[in-house]
């Protein structure tokens, strides 16, 4: 049996004038997530049943959707990290920086990471032999997951951690192109059954894989690794990406302190946008009704704040969560364009505050690759040589009850591009589906 859901198409550009009847969805009673994040009693109550929790609390002074985002924009530190230019020239910072952010083994594969004890190194026997360079036997074609979660440790009503943001980032057997795209945390996907969290097959929203995986039977405590572990499972399935090079956990408590410390980033603003959270002082206008940051077209200098704060607005958007994930890419763009461009080796001063920051953001699984080793390898990708991809979707709607967000069939198309290594010639006979700004 099949839902009688009607999918209202939206692309990038803000285009929906299109229904199409949502032909993959289960007969079970689903309930949307309001667009605080908070969720509907429905959406709560169906949680509740899992023994999960989905209601966000607040730090004081912020709004959930404020967390969520800051997590969310915080993926533009993972992207960075897989730059080539992004420490070039810097090779006393490689050794921090693999001691900075912690690998874990995210996908459940017991794959060895690289020891982060500097007295490994030491260990080794030494050689009158030059070897070949860390990092000279990496190969194209490559994948990456990004996730940005909303777990807040010592939070007891933030503990179960969401996927509220997922990106995937191809690059070409050269290993000189890139290509980002974004999958909608609202997608509407088969979670397959977790033997280890004991969870079962659902249909339901890619933002719960997460919830679900990380859930350790018998405790109240989460694992987060277990979770994004179900989410590489779940996109893989939905993408037919069998094998992730790489992948990271992002948490927000780095990136704006990394922002401000490379000075802000240059950012185009493809249309006006007005903050409905943040006045131009930097401090929360909700509560007395204004004056509301702006960001107008062309070219803005952001510091950490507006960067984060750009990166949440969907209201006031014609192409509504499609758009603000499109300001995504953009942000995270920026990021990896100062980060390449930002003298380290003149500034060496500034090296401890980016490292900090990232290792503050980010836990990585490089699949027993050390991080400088990608440095290396991606040592001729440059900004200018990533492509923002947005795929258009729609919302999913049953008697006028929001289900979730559908991406428009194209999308298929891509994933096959993305497995098949052509997804240069695939943009070049689908140029729309690319987000187009003069960085």
């Amino acid at each position: 049996m099949t839902h009688g859901g009607v999918t209202r198409w939206m692309s990038d550009d803000g285009v929906s004038d299109s229904t199409m009847s949502d032909r993959g969805m289960s007969d079970r009673s689903m309930s949307g997530r309001d667009v605080t994040g908070q969720g509907t009693s429905s959406d709560r109550e169906t949680h509740k049943k899992r023994g999960t929790t989905t209601d966000l609390v607040s730090p004081a002074g912020r709004t959930a959707g404020a967390a969520r985002v800051r997590v969310i924009t915080t993926i533009g530190v993972v992207a960075l990290l897989l730059v080539a230019g992004l420490v070039a020239g810097v090779t006393f910072a490689l050794n921090r920086l693999d001691r900075a952010i912690p690998q874990t083994d995210l996908f459940g594969s017991e794959t060895p990471t690289p020891s982060t004890d500097p007295s490994a190194a030491a260990s080794a026997e030494p050689s009158s032999e030059p070897g070949p360079l860390p990092g000279s036997d990496i190969t194209g074609p490559l994948n990456f997951l990004l996730a940005g979660h909303d777990m807040v440790p010592g939070n007891p009503d933030r503990v179960a951690p969401h996927s509220d943001a997922v990106l995937i980032l191809h690059i070409d057997a050269t290993l000189t192109q890139a290509y980002l795209t974004s999958l909608p945390r609202d997608l509407l996907v088969n979670v397959p059954a977790n033997p280890a969290s004991g969870t079962g097959a659902d249909y339901t929203k890619l933002t719960h894989a997460m919830t679900y995986g990380s859930q350790v039977p018998g405790s109240s405590e989460r694992d987060l690794a277990q979770g994004f572990a179900l989410l590489a499972r779940t996109v893989s399935a939905y993408t037919g990406i069998e094998h992730f090079d790489g992948g990271a956990v992002l948490s927000f408590s780095g990136l704006a302190r990394l922002v401000d410390a490379i000075g802000g980033i240059d950012v185009y603003v493809d249309v006006p946008v007005t903050s409905k959270h943040m006045g131009p002082d930097g401090t929360s206008a909700e509560e007395r009704g204004g004056p509301f940051q702006q960001y107008p077209v062309g070219m803005n200098h952001m510091v950490g704040w507006q960067a984060l704060d750009y990166c949440r607005q969907r209201y006031g958007l014609s192409d509504g969560a499609y758009g603000r994930d499109r300001h995504i890419r953009q942000v995270i763009k920026a990021i990896v364009t100062k980060l390449v461009s930002f003298d380290l080796v003149r500034y060496p001063a500034m090296a401890p505050f980016v490292i900090a920051a990232l290792g503050d953001a980010v836990t990585l699984d490089l699949r027993g690759r050390e991080l400088h080793e990608y440095v290396y390898a991606l040592r001729n990708l440059r900004p200018e040589a990533i492509t923002l991809v947005g795929l258009p979707g729609g919302s999913v709607f049953s008697g006028g009850t929001y289900l979730g967000e559908s991406l428009a069939p194209i999308q298929a198309e891509y994933f096959a591009a993305v497995r098949s290594d052509t997804v240069g010639e695939f943009l070049a006979r689908n140029p729309h589906l690319v987000n187009h700004d003069p960085l």
